[in-house]
């Protein structure tokens, strides 16, 4: 297998876009291409990250669409659909085709428009990711969110000011980042006497709905000129858990998070330990907490206290979603994965301005469902160590 480099990478602004899902991910794509130097270069595999442009927008055929958007035929193209885990799933397929040698030049994008439709009924779309015994008893997203949060606090005794202060973090976070949806900072107050969503979560607890795209363009290491910042991926892995919630063996566990984990760093030769900085999936602020210890960065039942004390902080020993995370960069969900992988290269070559943390090797952890499945992405700085 190739060492494969990202030679560049982009992301939209997130928020509300008058422009279709085509054209969104056109605009991050061709960023992207123009961040990596590239002008009339030959793509050969294009992958796109999309969970519901169907259902949103009565749109199909999206990575066709794309290519002949940008003008990159004869390069395959090929949508990548695996819920709110589309993106990181992408970037994989975009991973293994250049690393096996079948592609010397791939584009990754991902991106949703989800505006388009109400709240109503993209909660009703966001919802055909669970199971379909659950849906038909009424299950949505948020709900096991709720379900998770109470019985991570009854287990653990973690307070709600300690999950306040992640959607407080994100926020302080987001602002410092310009292509975030929400540059306003907040208070714990403010988090705790907005109104319940699923108890005890709470509409602060929550990302938001979102338009976007991100894209990067990767290449094998050995085509690239020697650049003293450029970002290899050093480890990756992929894993699945049990779609329903009641069938795992501890449902305050993410198994898919934990394997994905250890698979990427195995393959990389590191551990946790060795992590700078992380971009991890927060649809709600108790999932921040409960992947960062499935990957190993605390202790079970211990994560909720690193928050709380700010080690997770821009300025703290491991500073995670300092794009904002899901809760203030907002979550399109087939953008996400890409969009981390995104911010974590730009953190390692010190390109992001007032919320640039000191970095040589970062983690992106994308979830698809509701744990369901997992992508995990460890890339390095090609001068460190």
């Amino acid at each position: 297998m190739r060492s494969v480099a990202i030679v560049g990478c982009a992301t939209t602004k997130f928020g509300r876009s008058d422009k279709d899902v085509v054209g969104l991910l056109a605009e991050a794509s061709l960023a992207a291409m123009d961040d990596a130097g590239l002008d009339g270069v030959r793509f050969d595999d294009v992958f796109v990250g999309n969970m519901a442009s169907g259902e949103f927008e009565g749109i199909s055929g999206l990575a066709n669409l794309l290519v002949s958007e940008l003008g990159l035929e004869p390069a395959s193209a090929m949508k990548v659909e695996y819920t709110s885990g589309s993106g990181g799933a992408a970037f994989r397929a975009g991973w293994i085709a250049v690393a096996s040698g079948q592609s010397e030049l791939a584009l990754v994008a991902g991106g949703e428009k989800m505006t388009s439709a109400s709240t109503k009924e993209a909660t009703e779309i966001i919802a055909s990711l669970a199971h379909p015994w659950e849906k038909a008893q009424g299950v949505t997203v948020p709900s096991l969110a709720g379900l998770l949060a109470r019985a991570y606090i009854a287990r653990f005794g973690a307070t709600r000011e300690a999950l306040a202060a992640i959607a407080v973090k994100n926020h302080s976070n987001g602002a410092l980042n310009p292509n975030a949806q929400f540059q306003r900072r907040i208070t714990i107050e403010d988090v705790l006497n907005s109104p319940v969503i699923s108890d005890p979560l709470r509409v602060y607890d929550f990302c938001p709905i979102t338009d976007g795209a991100a894209a990067l363009v990767l290449a094998p290491v050995e085509a690239q000129p020697p650049a003293e910042k450029s970002v290899v991926v050093s480890g990756i892995g992929a894993a699945t858990d049990t779609q329903t919630l009641q069938e795992r063996a501890d449902v305050l566990r993410m198994a898919s998070v934990r394997v994905a984990g250890e698979r990427a760093y195995r393959m990389a030769g590191i551990g946790p330990g060795d992590i700078d900085v992380a971009e991890l999936h927060d649809m709600a602020t108790i999932l921040e907490v409960v992947e960062s210890e499935e990957l190993g960065f605390f202790p079970p039942g211990k994560g909720w206290d690193a928050a709380e004390r700010g080690i997770t902080k821009l300025d703290g020993p491991l500073p995670i979603n300092t794009s904002g995370g899901l809760k203030a960069k907002g979550h399109p969900l087939g953008a996400t994965g890409v969009a981390q992988i995104a911010e974590i290269t730009q953190q390692l070559q010190g390109r992001c301005g007032p919320r640039q943390v000191e970095a040589g090797i970062g983690l992106a952890c994308n979830v698809a469902g509701f744990g369901s499945g997992s992508i995990v992405t460890v890339l390095r700085r090609a001068d460190h160590g």
